[in-house]
Parts: C-alpha cells; structure tokens; sequence
C-alpha cells in the first residue's frame, strides 16, 4: 500500500496542485495498536487493531481542502485529487528532492516480547495494588503498544517517512471503607519500548501499582476541603497539566491568528514571573510527545514559549506559519489519516528554576499543596481555568498537614504565571491524550515544584 502511493505521488500531486495552491500534500499512515486488560483479577482478551489509510490536503489562498480514503489505489488517490482541485493536470510533479527516513529509538522492541511476559507486567501489578490494603476492592490494570509508520510526500519535492513507537502502562484503584469510596490512578509511559520496565520488569510496575493504591487509601482519609483563596504548591510530582491547560493552547499560532487566545498580539510582552520560561519540545527522547517529525513532514524542535517572564513565540504548523511568512515549528499534528494537521503541543513544560522544593514548602506558612491534577477545562479567550485536585493536602505552618478531597483549582492562566514566586530545580514529567477539535493526540507535560501566591480552591466547606 505504502508503495502504491509513493509510485503514484507524482500524478497524484500534479493532479492536486493543477488548479493552483501555495501547498499540496498526501499523508500515508498505518498505525497497529494493542491493548492487554486487566480487571476484576482476570485478563480479557487482548485488542488489536489495525488502521491504515491516505490524507490528501490542498492549501489554497490559505485555506484546507481535505479529502482521506482506506481504499488505495491510483484511481481513488486521483480522484480525491481531482475533486480537491477541481481542474485536470497533465504530466507528473517531481519529488525525491529530499528525502528522510527515521524512526524511534527502542531497545526492547514490542514485537520481540511474548504475550506471557505482558501478562504478567498485569498480574504483578494487580496483587502489588490489592496488597497494599486491605481498602482496595478494585483494580484495572491497562498496558497499551502503538506502532505508527507515517510517510508525507509534498509538492515541494519531499518524501518523509517516520516510524513512532509508543507505550503507556497505567494502574487505576478504588479503595472502600464500607462508606465511602475514593478512586487512586497512576500512569507511566512514551516513546520507548519495553525498556520503560526494568531489566526484571519490576521496579515501575511496582511503584505505580502502589502509588495508585495509596493515592485511593488516602482519598478515604481526606477531610473536605475548605473553600477560599490560598496560596498553593503544586508538586513536581503532579506533572504539567496546568501548564499544559492553562497556558500551551492559548500559546498555538491557530487560536492565536483567530484571535480566541488570551496571549494575542502580546509577543514580546511580559506574560509571567520573570522565574518562568516554557518551552514545547519534540525532541525529547522517551518522552510521550517525542517525535522525529510531526505529520507534516516537518523535523520535531525544541520551541521556546516563554523566556524569563517574555512571549517570545508561539507554536506553528505549516498553514499558520505561511499566513506569518514564517516557518513550522514542527507542531503540525493529527489524530490519523482522516483529519487534517493542526497547530498541537509535543511535550510542554516549564524549565526548572534555583530554589529548593523543600524550602519552597518550608517557607509557605499555609497554603494548598497538590501532589497530583486530574481533569480541567480551560477558556483560550480569557485563560480562566478550573482543574481538579486528585491528591492534595492543606499547608500549615511549612509542613504537610491533612489530605483534602473535593477540591479544585480555579484561577486565569495570565495571572497564575505572574503570581509565581518560586520555580524548584527538580522537574517531574506526565502522559497524557491531548484533545481538540475533536482529534486525540499522545503528549508529554512538566514541571518542577511551583508556588503560586493566591489561587481560589473550590471546596465543599
């Protein structure tokens, strides 16, 4: 199949771009993804799936044209072309100008390990959570594998082929005192193979099979939490969501050109503490956003956001850059063949500051201090955000105090950064699927030890 289109290419783009255009594209995927579950002290049945498909995308006059089909061959692939273009073409764009082949570096390949030994990365994982306490009554262990190959061919002459592997590994408790329940969760994984687990596949198992499990007991444990405006630490530990929500979309240049971000036409002003430089990265090896190119055909970078306080840029794919005479920051990304690439964080995070995440908590007298975020929802427009606290305790006195439940983060993504007074040397990374406009994508985000001065904590008291 994938020959089929890499033969056909030069018709197929000439046919594209015959109507005329400032770009011409066919997108060729074949994606294999497996699940293996386990719940309820037993295994299902593993899920395979296969995916493989083609995307052609005109841009004229800067807008999209985007047809897909799952049925390749010449003619479809000329079809959707011609429909694209709207006028016939004669002879054959060249292409093979430039040419690149990359793929993911593993060094324990998912095809080379046996079905039995991900079975019991589950089971271990299961009696490692039950055995923690006698509170946990449930427990669902997921490991999933993706193999992706990608190839983009253009009519600027380039064949790009990439292959990404990608593994995610999570562990999800509910504990029970006969009264009330509390849910734990806890994940690991990117773009790695089997050396995410160690040389005896016990180290990470264990340790988020027990984290899972102790976030749930104490959920049991925790007092509501009280309601008003605190100051609030937000562990490494909690990985990047906030900055992730909070502030990464409203830094893409697509929201941003259509005016529903907050950070529109403040490039080069100050947008957070002077502690503050955020960056989006693809080139993060092992990390879930890493990627050798996006799905434009683009080389993954390393893109700086925020520098000292600064917006010094946003991220682009190839539209919007084009709309600015700039170039892509390798940010061009799709869920698979049937959408089209938009402007989409990689891995986003805050670089690590100077002080001592000890002392940072030390020095903050009372306050919130979250261990691990759960879902939020966040407005582009304005930057207000609402973020649910999965593990958090109250700060008395410098120290730790008692874990609360039922509590959220409620702030504006602008002020927030501004409030930040203190940025730990340690970082802490998370996975996660980023969603928008309806398409799901694997990325990284990270922190180290933040304090923020005052955000507003939606308690139930």
């Amino acid at each position: 199949m994938k020959l089929t289109v890499r033969e056909n290419a030069p018709y197929v783009l000439t046919t594209l771009m015959a109507g005329g255009g400032e770009y011409g594209e066919i997108f060729f995927e074949d994606t294999v993804v497996s699940e293996y579950r386990l719940e309820d002290n037993s295994i299902e049945f593993p899920i395979y799936g296969r995916d493989t498909g083609v995307g052609i995308r005109l841009i004229k006059d800067f807008k999209t044209k985007y047809g897909y089909t799952s049925e390749i061959s010449k003619e479809n692939l000329l079809q959707i072309a011609r429909t694209l273009s709207s006028v016939e073409g004669e002879g054959k764009i060249k292409i093979g100008q430039v040419y690149a082949k990359s793929f993911t570096p593993v060094i324990k390949d998912i095809d080379d390990i046996s079905l039995k030994i991900k079975k019991d990365i589950l089971y271990r994982a299961n009696d490692i959570a039950r055995s923690y306490s006698e509170f946990i009554k449930q427990v669902k262990v997921v490991l999933k594998e993706q193999k992706r190959n990608i190839m983009v061919i253009n009519s600027l002459g380039e064949i790009i082929e990439d292959s990404q592997t990608r593994i995610s590994f999570s562990v999800e408790t509910i504990a029970s005192d006969g009264k009330n329940l509390y849910r734990g969760y806890e994940s690991t994984g990117g773009a790695v193979g089997y050396e995410l687990f160690d040389e005896d596949y016990v180290d990470i198992i264990d340790f988020v099979a027990t984290k899972s499990a102790e976030r749930a007991v104490i959920g049991l444990k925790a007092k509501p939490a009280p309601a008003g405006k605190f100051t609030v630490v937000i562990s490494s530990q909690a990985g990047g969501t906030m900055i992730h929500e909070a502030v990464g979309h409203g830094l893409e240049a697509d929201l941003v050109q259509q005016k529903v971000s907050v950070y529109s036409g403040r490039l080069g002003g100050k947008v957070a503490s002077e502690k503050i430089t955020v960056i989006d990265s693809g080139v993060e090896a092992g990390k879930n956003g890493y990627i050798n190119f996006d799905d434009e055909g683009t080389p993954a970078q390393r893109t700086v956001l925020i520098e000292n306080g600064i917006l010094v840029g946003y991220m682009h794919n190839r539209l919007t850059a084009m709309k600015e005479g700039k170039k892509s920051t390798g940010n061009g990304r799709r869920e698979n063949f049937r959408h089209i690439p938009i402007v989409r964080m990689t891995n986003t995070y805050i670089a690590p500051g100077k002080d001592n995440p000890h002392d940072i908590l030390a020095d903050t007298k009372k306050g919130v201090y979250v261990v691990k975020m759960g879902g939020g929802q966040v407005n582009t427009v304005n930057g207000d955000f609402v973020f649910e606290i999965l593990e958090g305790y109250m700060i008395e006195n410098g120290k730790i105090s008692y874990p609360i439940k039922g509590a959220t983060l409620i702030g504006n993504g602008p002020k927030a950064l501004m409030d930040i007074d203190a940025v730990g040397y340690d970082i802490g990374w998370s996975i996660g699927t980023c969603g928008k406009d309806g398409q799901g994508v694997p990325v990284g985000d990270a922190q180290p030890t933040i304090r923020i001065k005052e955000l507003t904590l939606g308690g139930v008291e």
